[in-house]
């Protein structure tokens, strides 16, 4: 079934309303901090929700509901995890970032270990969020050649050709606020998507339960213990464990949500908008697992194949079997999450860009102390910057659009995977800076090195599942990095004594 002229209207008024919407906010961009902070008025539960919408993505709407469809829900146990690495970012990591005046989260690590070490971190995210981000937007591919029969190519550039226009005008605060509008309207096509797959089933959620019952779907627990049975990638160990290391690292050390917390009036706002934003996610992923299962019952609970993507199944059901302007309603709610996504991206990326490498633009900002008020930059106009931080971000979504065009194969773990392979050395950096005193710059880089490569090679040559890949990362680059710290300073204290 095509969409009919109403669809087309609604998603047409969708990408033309949230473009204007974002452009508008340029009138209010005078400075980098503006420009990458906000100006930091953005209220609590605004910064809550864009937190959400920036970590639920296309990947989300189409990943989870085919992970149901093809197994359980046992994946709820992950945000589990989420929740509780919530909890330790505000408790340990929060403190710190707002003792200062900072626009990244590597800043931090310059201030601790130096300029190499912030060189290493913003690469590490760089290189992560950009891979990551790819994948997310070959996601929406999905949706668009379900519904326009277009190409992965010409959909990728459409939707990031927007997201570039608004971005590029209207910085962080045109991401916030957009956010808001975004994740109001996809949550609304969900709830629409989730009754309406309900009500086209004869007998209802009857029949949804006998059909689950069968295979067991919706069972939420499973406390077995397994490193490496791909059947057991979601247990409650492998979920409050490596969910919880998972979300310290993507929260903690990861810009594109830092910068959001950053963002916040005050250390208290900041914290009230990390834990609300915990409580909507557990609810949209039950959401979005419920919804898998109930489509399982719609196709008559077809046989599943082991290792096969059904990334398919829920872009299929909104083509085929929702109705005209509703269709076109949902279709626009995950064009909203994609640009979500992207824009969010691109102006983390730009700002790691633009002061994580300030040498590269000729100047340096200068980090004042934290009683000092905003760091600026020194000797230089900040107009030069805001020029500076908006072709930065048109240079990364050139990049992204380049990489939204690959093939990356059943989208939500291949996203997740990329993630975890380099965030457990990112999180261990972080540890090591929060919780050893002792810790040396040569002692975090050996400790980064060390765990990167280390899950490199779990990833290639051990059956080791991804879930657990950011805490053994975190584990190895924290004991190697004290290791290696503590020998530096006792060949330090020998060299002196001589």
């Amino acid at each position: 079934m095509r969409l009919t002229s109403l669809d087309l209207a609604i998603i047409a008024a969708y990408l033309a309303g949230v473009t204007l919407f974002g452009i508008a906010f340029r009138q209010g961009q005078h400075t980098v901090r503006d420009y990458f902070l906000g100006g930091r008025t953005a209220p609590w539960w605004a910064l809550a929700i864009s937190i959400v919408a920036t970590e639920t993505s296309t990947l989300t709407i189409i990943g989870t509901p085919a992970l149901a469809f093809a197994g359980n829900i046992t994946f709820l146990q992950l945000v589990l995890g989420y929740l509780l690495g919530r909890v330790v970012i505000v408790l340990v990591f929060l403190p710190h970032y707002f003792r200062g005046e900072y626009y990244t989260a590597y800043q931090l690590m310059e201030r601790r270990f130096g300029p190499r070490v912030k060189a290493v971190a913003a690469s590490t995210f760089l290189v992560t969020r950009a891979l990551a981000e790819g994948v997310r937007i070959a996601a929406v591919a999905l949706v668009v050649k379900a519904a326009f029969g277009t190409q992965q190519r010409t959909s990728v550039i459409l939707i990031m050709a927007l997201v570039l226009i608004y971005t590029f005008e209207g910085g962080m605060k045109a991401v916030i606020w957009t956010d808001v509008m975004q994740f109001i309207l996809y949550f609304s096509g969900s709830i629409a998507a989730f009754f309406l797959s309900l009500h086209r089933i004869p007998g209802g959620w009857q029949t949804v339960v006998h059909a689950a019952a069968v295979t067991n779907k919706f069972r939420v627990f499973d406390f077995s213990f397994s490193l490496i049975n791909p059947a057991k990638t979601y247990t409650f160990w492998s979920g409050v464990i490596g969910g919880g290391f998972l979300t310290m690292a993507s929260h903690g050390t990861d810009q594109t949500i830092v910068q959001r917390l950053l963002a916040a009036k005050s250390e208290r706002e900041s914290k009230i908008a990390l834990l609300a934003s915990g409580a909507v996610i557990f609810f949209q992923f039950g959401l979005f697992l419920v919804l898998g299962v109930i489509l399982y019952a719609w196709h008559g609970a077809p046989a599943i194949q082991p290792g096969q993507s059904y990334d398919w199944v829920f872009p299929y059901f909104i083509v085929t079997a929702m109705p005209a302007g509703l269709r076109g309603i949902v279709i626009a709610a995950i064009f909203a999450v994609a640009m979500s996504n992207a824009s969010g991206s691109l102006n983390s990326l730009a700002a790691s860009s633009v002061i994580d490498f300030q040498i590269l633009s000729g100047r340096e900002f200068s980090l004042e102390s934290p009683a000092a008020g905003p760091a600026s930059p020194a000797g230089a106009n900040p107009n030069r910057f805001l020029r500076l931080s908006r072709w930065m971000t048109l240079f990364w979504g050139i990049v992204l659009i380049v990489l939204g065009t690959f093939q990356w194969g059943p989208m939500l773990e291949a996203g997740l995977t990329i993630a975890s392979i380099t965030f457990g050395s990112l999180l261990g950096l972080f540890l090591l800076a929060f919780l050893m005193q002792k810790a040396t710059a040569s002692g975090v880089l050996i400790g980064m090195f060390v765990g990167f490569a280390a899950i490199l090679w779990i990833h290639f040559y051990t059956p080791l599942l991804w879930t657990w890949y950011v805490p053994a990362g975190a584990t190895i680059t924290f004991l190697t990095g004290a290791v290696a710290s503590l020998a530096t300073r006792s060949a330090a204290a020998r060299q002196e004594s001589r």
